[in-house]
Protein backbone atom coordinates (compact mmCIF):
# COMPACT_ATOMS: atom_id res chain seq x y z
CA UNK A 1 0.00 0.00 0.00
CA UNK A 2 1.44 3.44 -1.48
CA UNK A 3 2.15 5.40 1.82
CA UNK A 4 -0.04 8.25 2.76
CA UNK A 5 0.52 11.66 0.71
CA UNK A 6 0.85 14.53 4.55
CA UNK A 7 0.78 17.79 4.45
CA UNK A 8 1.80 20.16 7.49
CA UNK A 9 -0.12 23.05 6.81
CA UNK A 10 -4.21 23.78 7.49
CA UNK A 11 -5.17 25.86 4.10
CA UNK A 12 -8.33 27.86 3.71
CA UNK A 13 -9.42 31.29 2.90
CA UNK A 14 -10.23 34.36 5.30
CA UNK A 15 -12.57 36.85 3.38
CA UNK A 16 -10.55 37.75 0.60
CA UNK A 17 -7.20 35.99 1.28
CA UNK A 18 -5.72 32.39 0.68
CA UNK A 19 -4.27 31.23 4.45
CA UNK A 20 -1.97 28.67 4.85
CA UNK A 21 -0.66 28.07 9.06
CA UNK A 22 1.66 25.91 10.35
CA UNK A 23 1.62 26.94 13.16
CA UNK A 24 -2.30 25.35 14.64
CA UNK A 25 -2.81 24.27 18.06
CA UNK A 26 -5.20 21.46 18.13
CA UNK A 27 -7.49 23.88 20.71
CA UNK A 28 -7.01 26.80 19.04
CA UNK A 29 -10.57 28.53 18.50
CA UNK A 30 -11.43 30.44 14.92
CA UNK A 31 -12.19 33.15 17.19
CA UNK A 32 -9.06 33.67 19.40
CA UNK A 33 -7.55 33.04 15.39
CA UNK A 34 -9.73 35.82 14.64
CA UNK A 35 -9.11 38.51 17.41
CA UNK A 36 -5.81 37.64 18.42
CA UNK A 37 -3.87 36.78 15.62
CA UNK A 38 -5.49 38.73 12.51
CA UNK A 39 -6.81 41.38 14.72
CA UNK A 40 -10.43 41.36 13.33
CA UNK A 41 -12.49 42.12 16.16
CA UNK A 42 -15.62 42.67 14.66
CA UNK A 43 -16.77 39.17 15.76
CA UNK A 44 -17.56 39.20 20.00
CA UNK A 45 -16.30 36.36 22.58
CA UNK A 46 -20.11 36.78 24.74
CA UNK A 47 -20.93 33.07 26.11
CA UNK A 48 -17.75 30.91 24.62
CA UNK A 49 -20.67 28.28 24.58
CA UNK A 50 -22.28 28.63 21.85
CA UNK A 51 -25.26 30.01 23.09
CA UNK A 52 -24.99 33.90 22.80
CA UNK A 53 -24.15 34.67 19.16
CA UNK A 54 -21.50 37.68 19.54
CA UNK A 55 -19.12 35.52 17.10
CA UNK A 56 -20.88 34.42 14.49
CA UNK A 57 -19.11 34.34 11.01
CA UNK A 58 -19.93 32.36 7.94
CA UNK A 59 -18.21 29.61 6.57
CA UNK A 60 -18.70 28.14 3.15
CA UNK A 61 -17.68 24.67 2.57
CA UNK A 62 -18.26 22.66 -1.06
CA UNK A 63 -20.99 20.14 -1.11
CA UNK A 64 -21.29 18.15 -4.12
CA UNK A 65 -19.19 21.24 -5.88
CA UNK A 66 -21.85 23.69 -4.97
CA UNK A 67 -20.58 26.83 -2.29
CA UNK A 68 -22.77 26.48 0.48
CA UNK A 69 -22.54 29.06 3.41
CA UNK A 70 -23.69 28.87 7.12
CA UNK A 71 -23.60 30.38 9.99
CA UNK A 72 -21.62 29.21 12.52
CA UNK A 73 -20.21 30.36 16.57
CA UNK A 74 -16.63 31.29 16.42
CA UNK A 75 -16.21 30.71 20.06
CA UNK A 76 -16.24 27.21 19.66
CA UNK A 77 -15.41 26.06 16.16
CA UNK A 78 -11.67 25.10 16.47
CA UNK A 79 -8.95 26.31 13.91
CA UNK A 80 -8.07 22.58 12.93
CA UNK A 81 -12.00 22.21 10.71
CA UNK A 82 -11.39 24.84 8.19
CA UNK A 83 -9.82 22.51 5.91
CA UNK A 84 -10.70 23.94 2.78
CA UNK A 85 -13.38 26.18 3.38
CA UNK A 86 -14.53 30.31 3.28
CA UNK A 87 -14.67 31.80 6.45
CA UNK A 88 -16.44 35.02 6.15
CA UNK A 89 -16.25 37.71 8.76
CA UNK A 90 -18.03 40.96 9.24
CA UNK A 91 -15.59 42.76 8.28
CA UNK A 92 -16.00 41.62 4.32
CA UNK A 93 -19.16 42.93 4.29
CA UNK A 94 -18.03 46.57 3.37
CA UNK A 95 -18.15 47.60 0.41
CA UNK A 96 -14.77 48.69 -2.06
CA UNK A 97 -15.59 52.49 -0.70
CA UNK A 98 -16.50 51.91 2.61
CA UNK A 99 -19.98 51.78 2.15
CA UNK A 100 -22.23 49.85 4.33
CA UNK A 101 -23.72 46.55 3.63
CA UNK A 102 -27.77 46.24 3.26
CA UNK A 103 -28.11 44.40 6.32
CA UNK A 104 -25.97 46.42 8.12
CA UNK A 105 -27.76 49.65 6.33
CA UNK A 106 -31.05 48.29 7.59
CA UNK A 107 -29.96 47.49 10.97
CA UNK A 108 -29.03 51.22 11.23
CA UNK A 109 -32.06 52.63 9.82
CA UNK A 110 -34.17 50.57 12.30
CA UNK A 111 -32.78 51.04 15.33
CA UNK A 112 -31.54 47.70 15.67
CA UNK A 113 -28.70 48.30 17.77
CA UNK A 114 -27.76 49.55 20.84
CA UNK A 115 -25.10 49.25 22.88
CA UNK A 116 -23.70 47.49 19.55
CA UNK A 117 -21.92 44.75 21.08
CA UNK A 118 -24.38 41.78 19.88
CA UNK A 119 -24.76 43.43 16.88
CA UNK A 120 -22.08 41.84 14.10
CA UNK A 121 -23.74 38.56 15.03
CA UNK A 122 -26.82 39.41 14.11
CA UNK A 123 -25.67 40.97 11.47
CA UNK A 124 -24.12 37.59 9.88
CA UNK A 125 -27.08 35.46 10.91
CA UNK A 126 -28.84 37.73 8.88
CA UNK A 127 -26.34 37.79 6.21
CA UNK A 128 -26.72 34.31 6.14
CA UNK A 129 -30.41 34.18 5.92
CA UNK A 130 -30.41 36.92 3.30
CA UNK A 131 -28.41 35.17 0.88
CA UNK A 132 -30.31 31.97 1.12
CA UNK A 133 -33.82 33.57 1.52
CA UNK A 134 -34.23 37.53 0.38
CA UNK A 135 -37.88 37.45 1.21
CA UNK A 136 -38.11 35.72 4.30
CA UNK A 137 -41.29 35.27 6.67
CA UNK A 138 -41.53 36.03 10.14
CA UNK A 139 -41.01 32.39 10.97
CA UNK A 140 -38.07 31.91 9.04
CA UNK A 141 -36.26 35.32 10.65
CA UNK A 142 -36.92 33.91 14.19
CA UNK A 143 -35.19 30.29 13.33
CA UNK A 144 -32.05 32.45 11.68
CA UNK A 145 -31.88 34.12 15.14
CA UNK A 146 -32.72 31.75 17.68
CA UNK A 147 -29.26 31.24 18.72
CA UNK A 148 -28.17 35.46 18.94
CA UNK A 149 -28.88 37.15 21.63
CA UNK A 150 -29.82 40.88 22.79
CA UNK A 151 -29.32 42.09 25.99
CA UNK A 152 -30.61 45.87 25.88
CA UNK A 153 -32.33 46.67 22.34
CA UNK A 154 -35.24 44.73 22.25
CA UNK A 155 -35.81 41.99 19.20
CA UNK A 156 -38.66 43.79 17.17
CA UNK A 157 -36.43 46.22 15.89
CA UNK A 158 -33.84 43.66 14.17
CA UNK A 159 -37.06 42.41 13.17
CA UNK A 160 -38.36 45.03 11.27
CA UNK A 161 -34.70 45.02 10.04
CA UNK A 162 -34.41 41.43 8.38
CA UNK A 163 -38.07 42.48 6.82
CA UNK A 164 -36.56 45.70 4.98
CA UNK A 165 -32.79 44.22 4.24
CA UNK A 166 -33.80 43.51 0.18
CA UNK A 167 -34.85 46.98 -0.36
CA UNK A 168 -31.49 48.00 0.38
CA UNK A 169 -29.78 45.59 -2.40
CA UNK A 170 -30.07 42.23 -4.15
CA UNK A 171 -28.87 39.41 -3.07
CA UNK A 172 -27.81 38.28 -6.24
CA UNK A 173 -25.51 40.60 -6.89
CA UNK A 174 -24.32 41.17 -2.90
CA UNK A 175 -20.52 40.78 -3.35
CA UNK A 176 -20.23 36.99 -2.00
CA UNK A 177 -22.80 35.79 -4.84
CA UNK A 178 -20.68 37.44 -6.85
CA UNK A 179 -17.52 35.81 -6.48
CA UNK A 180 -18.51 32.61 -5.40
CA UNK A 181 -18.04 31.05 -8.67
CA UNK A 182 -14.37 32.17 -8.13
CA UNK A 183 -14.21 31.00 -4.51
CA UNK A 184 -15.87 27.67 -5.15
CA UNK A 185 -12.27 27.30 -7.53
CA UNK A 186 -10.44 27.97 -5.30
CA UNK A 187 -11.65 25.70 -2.74
CA UNK A 188 -11.70 23.02 -5.45
CA UNK A 189 -7.83 23.64 -5.79
CA UNK A 190 -6.78 22.75 -2.45
CA UNK A 191 -8.06 19.52 -2.86
CA UNK A 192 -4.79 17.73 -2.82
CA UNK A 193 -5.76 14.34 -1.22
CA UNK A 194 -3.21 14.69 1.39
CA UNK A 195 -3.72 14.13 5.03
CA UNK A 196 -2.96 17.24 7.19
CA UNK A 197 -0.88 16.61 10.18
CA UNK A 198 0.62 19.59 12.50
CA UNK A 199 2.61 19.25 15.77
CA UNK A 200 4.08 16.49 17.76
CA UNK A 201 3.24 13.89 20.37
CA UNK A 202 -0.04 15.03 22.43
CA UNK A 203 0.33 18.66 20.76
CA UNK A 204 -0.91 17.18 17.35
CA UNK A 205 -3.75 17.54 14.82
CA UNK A 206 -4.11 15.37 12.05
CA UNK A 207 -7.48 16.22 9.35
CA UNK A 208 -7.46 12.57 7.43
CA UNK A 209 -7.99 13.01 3.62
CA UNK A 210 -10.94 10.68 3.43
CA UNK A 211 -13.17 8.33 5.53
CA UNK A 212 -10.42 4.99 5.70
CA UNK A 213 -7.54 7.23 6.51
CA UNK A 214 -9.42 8.15 9.66
CA UNK A 215 -9.93 5.08 10.42
CA UNK A 216 -6.25 4.20 9.78
CA UNK A 217 -5.80 7.07 12.53
CA UNK A 218 -7.58 5.84 14.64
CA UNK A 219 -6.78 2.75 15.02
CA UNK A 220 -2.91 3.89 15.38
CA UNK A 221 -4.08 6.33 18.15
CA UNK A 222 -7.51 5.51 19.72
CA UNK A 223 -7.10 7.61 22.74
CA UNK A 224 -7.28 11.09 20.12
CA UNK A 225 -10.46 13.54 20.48
CA UNK A 226 -12.65 13.49 17.42
CA UNK A 227 -13.98 16.28 16.59
CA UNK A 228 -16.77 16.69 14.20
CA UNK A 229 -19.02 19.58 15.58
CA UNK A 230 -17.15 21.04 17.88
CA UNK A 231 -20.41 21.67 19.65
CA UNK A 232 -19.41 19.92 22.67
CA UNK A 233 -15.88 19.40 22.81
CA UNK A 234 -15.52 22.87 22.15
CA UNK A 235 -16.55 23.35 25.66
CA UNK A 236 -14.42 20.87 27.01
CA UNK A 237 -11.83 23.08 25.99
CA UNK A 238 -13.44 27.10 26.66
CA UNK A 239 -15.41 26.33 30.00
CA UNK A 240 -13.10 23.22 31.19
CA UNK A 241 -10.14 23.42 29.85
CA UNK A 242 -9.75 20.01 29.15
CA UNK A 243 -6.41 18.82 27.53
CA UNK A 244 -8.38 17.26 24.12
CA UNK A 245 -4.43 16.51 21.90
CA UNK A 246 -4.15 14.98 19.97
CA UNK A 247 -7.04 15.96 17.89
CA UNK A 248 -8.61 14.33 14.49
CA UNK A 249 -10.89 16.39 12.69
CA UNK A 250 -13.87 14.64 10.62
CA UNK A 251 -16.08 17.55 9.60
CA UNK A 252 -14.82 17.59 6.33
CA UNK A 253 -15.20 13.78 5.19
CA UNK A 254 -17.90 13.81 2.34
CA UNK A 255 -18.11 9.61 2.92
CA UNK A 256 -19.46 10.29 6.80
CA UNK A 257 -21.84 13.39 5.46
CA UNK A 258 -23.85 11.27 3.40
CA UNK A 259 -28.23 10.77 3.08
CA UNK A 260 -29.18 7.41 1.55
CA UNK A 261 -33.15 7.00 1.27
CA UNK A 262 -33.99 2.98 0.88
CA UNK A 263 -37.57 1.39 1.40
CA UNK A 264 -38.44 2.12 4.32
CA UNK A 265 -35.54 3.84 6.36
CA UNK A 266 -32.88 6.19 5.86
CA UNK A 267 -29.50 5.85 6.24
CA UNK A 268 -27.51 8.74 8.05
CA UNK A 269 -23.69 9.31 7.80
CA UNK A 270 -22.15 10.36 11.02
CA UNK A 271 -20.58 13.64 9.82
CA UNK A 272 -24.22 14.84 9.03
CA UNK A 273 -25.08 17.95 10.78
CA UNK A 274 -28.77 18.73 11.80
CA UNK A 275 -29.22 20.91 9.24
CA UNK A 276 -27.99 18.74 6.44
CA UNK A 277 -30.26 16.04 8.10
CA UNK A 278 -33.63 18.29 9.03
CA UNK A 279 -34.99 18.33 4.86
CA UNK A 280 -35.27 14.41 5.25
CA UNK A 281 -35.88 13.52 8.55
CA UNK A 282 -38.71 16.21 8.97
CA UNK A 283 -40.44 15.35 5.94
CA UNK A 284 -40.16 11.14 6.39
CA UNK A 285 -40.78 11.21 10.16
CA UNK A 286 -42.26 15.13 10.91
CA UNK A 287 -42.11 14.55 14.69
CA UNK A 288 -38.23 15.30 14.31
CA UNK A 289 -38.71 18.29 12.50
CA UNK A 290 -39.93 20.23 15.66
CA UNK A 291 -36.93 18.54 17.56
CA UNK A 292 -34.66 19.50 15.31
CA UNK A 293 -35.56 23.18 15.49
CA UNK A 294 -35.47 23.19 19.10
CA UNK A 295 -31.62 22.00 19.01
CA UNK A 296 -29.53 24.77 19.89
CA UNK A 297 -29.94 28.09 17.51
CA UNK A 298 -28.77 27.77 13.89
CA UNK A 299 -25.28 27.89 14.28
CA UNK A 300 -25.44 25.04 16.41
CA UNK A 301 -27.79 22.99 14.03
CA UNK A 302 -25.15 24.30 11.35
CA UNK A 303 -22.19 22.22 13.36
CA UNK A 304 -23.45 19.81 15.74
CA UNK A 305 -24.23 16.33 14.04
CA UNK A 306 -26.22 13.30 14.57
CA UNK A 307 -23.52 11.07 14.78
CA UNK A 308 -21.37 13.51 17.42
CA UNK A 309 -25.03 13.37 19.35
CA UNK A 310 -24.53 9.52 19.49
CA UNK A 311 -21.33 9.22 20.09
CA UNK A 312 -20.79 11.23 23.17
CA UNK A 313 -23.58 9.26 24.59
CA UNK A 314 -24.64 12.35 27.02
CA UNK A 315 -28.19 11.23 29.08
CA UNK A 316 -29.78 14.55 28.00
CA UNK A 317 -28.52 13.85 24.35
CA UNK A 318 -32.14 15.00 22.68
CA UNK A 319 -31.49 12.48 19.39
CA UNK A 320 -31.11 8.76 20.42
CA UNK A 321 -34.08 8.28 22.30
CA UNK A 322 -36.38 8.76 19.50
CA UNK A 323 -34.04 7.23 17.38
CA UNK A 324 -34.12 4.27 20.12
CA UNK A 325 -38.09 4.25 19.97
CA UNK A 326 -37.87 4.13 15.97
CA UNK A 327 -35.48 0.96 16.08
CA UNK A 328 -32.41 2.60 14.65
CA UNK A 329 -29.46 0.53 14.29
CA UNK A 330 -25.92 1.68 14.21
CA UNK A 331 -22.60 0.77 12.55
CA UNK A 332 -19.37 1.03 13.79
CA UNK A 333 -16.08 0.61 12.16
CA UNK A 334 -12.80 0.30 13.43
CA UNK A 335 -9.96 -0.47 10.73
CA UNK A 336 -11.65 -1.98 7.49
CA UNK A 337 -14.10 -3.67 10.39
CA UNK A 338 -17.77 -2.76 10.59
CA UNK A 339 -20.48 -3.90 12.80
CA UNK A 340 -23.96 -3.15 13.15
CA UNK A 341 -25.47 -3.46 16.53
CA UNK A 342 -29.22 -1.78 17.92
CA UNK A 343 -28.38 1.89 18.45
CA UNK A 344 -30.05 1.22 22.87
CA UNK A 345 -27.45 -0.88 23.16
CA UNK A 346 -24.85 1.03 22.28
CA UNK A 347 -25.32 2.79 25.63
CA UNK A 348 -23.64 0.75 28.47
CA UNK A 349 -23.38 3.43 31.37
CA UNK A 350 -22.85 7.19 32.23
CA UNK A 351 -19.50 7.81 30.30
CA UNK A 352 -19.38 4.05 28.31
CA UNK A 353 -20.34 3.26 25.33
CA UNK A 354 -20.25 0.02 23.43
CA UNK A 355 -16.85 1.29 21.62
CA UNK A 356 -13.98 -0.76 20.67
CA UNK A 357 -10.68 0.85 20.53
CA UNK A 358 -9.60 2.86 17.47
CA UNK A 359 -13.70 1.89 16.67
CA UNK A 360 -15.88 4.95 15.68
CA UNK A 361 -19.62 5.53 14.70
CA UNK A 362 -20.16 5.18 11.02
CA UNK A 363 -23.79 5.86 10.52
CA UNK A 364 -27.09 5.41 12.01
CA UNK A 365 -29.97 3.64 9.81
CA UNK A 366 -33.30 4.79 11.13
CA UNK A 367 -36.65 2.97 10.20
CA UNK A 368 -39.32 5.34 9.12
CA UNK A 369 -42.54 4.71 11.67
CA UNK A 370 -45.75 2.74 9.33
CA UNK A 371 -48.48 4.76 8.37
CA UNK A 372 -50.15 2.90 11.02
CA UNK A 373 -48.73 3.56 13.89
CA UNK A 374 -48.09 6.74 16.07
CA UNK A 375 -45.09 8.43 17.26
CA UNK A 376 -44.23 11.51 18.58
CA UNK A 377 -41.67 12.86 20.57
CA UNK A 378 -41.18 15.87 23.48
CA UNK A 379 -38.84 17.83 25.06
CA UNK A 380 -39.62 19.75 28.56
CA UNK A 381 -36.83 22.65 29.15
CA UNK A 382 -36.88 25.65 31.25
CA UNK A 383 -36.39 27.76 28.01
CA UNK A 384 -37.99 26.51 24.49
CA UNK A 385 -35.40 27.34 22.51
CA UNK A 386 -31.84 27.13 22.66
CA UNK A 387 -31.67 25.35 25.86
CA UNK A 388 -30.42 21.90 27.18
CA UNK A 389 -33.04 18.95 27.96
CA UNK A 390 -34.77 18.50 31.22
CA UNK A 391 -36.20 15.41 30.05
CA UNK A 392 -37.35 13.96 26.92
CA UNK A 393 -39.79 11.50 26.18
CA UNK A 394 -39.70 9.29 22.73
CA UNK A 395 -42.98 7.34 21.79
CA UNK A 396 -43.73 4.86 19.14
CA UNK A 397 -47.28 2.68 19.05
CA UNK A 398 -48.93 0.39 16.59
CA UNK A 399 -52.00 -1.03 17.90
CA UNK A 400 -53.61 -4.00 16.85
CA UNK A 401 -56.96 -4.45 15.12
CA UNK A 402 -58.80 -4.80 18.30
CA UNK A 403 -57.36 -1.71 19.30
CA UNK A 404 -55.01 -2.79 21.80
CA UNK A 405 -51.40 -2.20 21.64
CA UNK A 406 -49.71 -4.61 19.64
CA UNK A 407 -45.89 -3.27 20.05
CA UNK A 408 -44.53 -0.09 21.57
CA UNK A 409 -41.09 1.26 22.13
CA UNK A 410 -40.86 4.15 24.84
CA UNK A 411 -37.38 6.01 25.26
CA UNK A 412 -36.31 8.85 27.37
CA UNK A 413 -33.33 10.86 27.79
CA UNK A 414 -32.46 13.03 31.25
CA UNK A 415 -34.14 10.00 33.39
CA UNK A 416 -31.18 7.56 33.69
CA UNK A 417 -27.33 7.46 33.88
CA UNK A 418 -27.71 7.04 29.43
CA UNK A 419 -30.39 7.33 27.22
CA UNK A 420 -33.06 4.51 28.16
CA UNK A 421 -35.92 2.26 27.30
CA UNK A 422 -39.12 2.64 29.07
CA UNK A 423 -39.41 -1.33 29.71
CA UNK A 424 -41.48 -2.02 32.90
CA UNK A 425 -43.99 0.83 31.33
CA UNK A 426 -43.81 -0.81 27.85
CA UNK A 427 -44.49 -4.29 29.68
CA UNK A 428 -47.52 -2.91 31.21
CA UNK A 429 -49.09 -1.44 28.19
CA UNK A 430 -48.18 -4.57 25.53
CA UNK A 431 -51.52 -6.32 24.67
CA UNK A 432 -53.97 -3.99 26.69
CA UNK A 433 -56.83 -2.19 24.99
CA UNK A 434 -55.24 1.36 24.43
CA UNK A 435 -57.13 3.46 27.41
CA UNK A 436 -56.45 6.06 29.81
CA UNK A 437 -57.48 3.37 32.32
CA UNK A 438 -54.62 0.96 30.81
CA UNK A 439 -51.85 4.58 30.91
CA UNK A 440 -53.10 5.06 34.05
CA UNK A 441 -52.45 2.05 35.50
CA UNK A 442 -48.88 1.38 33.63
CA UNK A 443 -47.84 4.61 35.07
CA UNK A 444 -46.87 3.05 38.34
CA UNK A 445 -44.10 1.61 36.11
CA UNK A 446 -42.38 4.32 35.68
CA UNK A 447 -40.55 3.94 39.22
CA UNK A 448 -38.94 0.55 38.43
CA UNK A 449 -37.75 2.07 35.17
CA UNK A 450 -35.83 5.41 36.50
CA UNK A 451 -34.53 7.05 39.62
CA UNK A 452 -33.91 10.53 37.84
CA UNK A 453 -31.54 13.03 39.54
CA UNK A 454 -31.68 16.28 40.67
CA UNK A 455 -29.48 18.87 39.03
CA UNK A 456 -29.46 22.45 37.95
CA UNK A 457 -32.19 21.71 34.75
CA UNK A 458 -34.89 19.87 37.24
CA UNK A 459 -34.89 18.18 40.39
CA UNK A 460 -35.88 14.75 40.56
CA UNK A 461 -39.41 14.74 41.37
CA UNK A 462 -40.41 17.14 38.47
CA UNK A 463 -38.76 14.57 35.99
CA UNK A 464 -40.42 11.76 37.30
CA UNK A 465 -43.67 13.31 37.07
CA UNK A 466 -42.84 15.31 33.83
CA UNK A 467 -41.83 11.86 32.01
CA UNK A 468 -45.48 10.43 33.19
CA UNK A 469 -47.18 13.32 31.99
CA UNK A 470 -45.56 13.06 28.92
CA UNK A 471 -47.07 9.73 28.50
CA UNK A 472 -50.41 10.90 29.42
CA UNK A 473 -50.03 13.69 26.40
CA UNK A 474 -49.14 10.75 24.23
CA UNK A 475 -52.15 8.86 25.05
CA UNK A 476 -54.30 12.35 24.86
CA UNK A 477 -52.78 12.97 21.48
CA UNK A 478 -53.27 9.88 19.74
CA UNK A 479 -56.73 8.34 20.92
CA UNK A 480 -58.66 11.58 20.27
CA UNK A 481 -59.57 12.61 23.45
CA UNK A 482 -61.55 15.87 23.56
CA UNK A 483 -61.18 18.63 25.82
CA UNK A 484 -58.16 19.40 27.52
CA UNK A 485 -55.41 16.91 28.54
CA UNK A 486 -55.18 15.71 32.36
CA UNK A 487 -52.00 15.88 34.03
CA UNK A 488 -50.70 15.66 37.17
CA UNK A 489 -49.26 19.16 38.32
CA UNK A 490 -46.30 19.37 39.81
CA UNK A 491 -45.91 21.47 43.32
CA UNK A 492 -42.65 22.57 44.48
CA UNK A 493 -42.37 21.73 48.26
Amino acid sequence: MAKMKTRNTLRFILNGEDVSLADVAPDETLLDYLRLRRALRGSKEGCAEGDCGACTVLIGKLVDGRLVYESVNACIRFLGSLERTHVVTIEHLKGSDGQLHPVQQAMVDFHGSQCGFCTPGFVMSLYGLWMQNPQPSDAAIEKALQGNLCRCTGYEAIMRAARAVSNYGKAAKDPLAAERKAVAARLAALADGARVEIGEGRKRLVVPANVDDFARVLEAEPEATVVAGATDVGLWVTKFMREISPVVFIGGLDELRAITEEKGAVTIGAGVTYTEAFATLSKKIPALGPLIDRLGGEQVRNMGTIGGNIANGSPIGDTPPPLIALGAELTLRRGKKRRTIPLESFFVAYGKQDRRPGEFVESVRVPFPAKTSRFAVYKVSKRRDEDITSTLGAFHLTLARDGTVGSIRIAYGGMAATPKRAAAVEAALMGRPWTEATVEAAIAAFDKDFTPLTDMRASADYRALASKNLLRRFFAETSGTPGPIQVTRYEAA
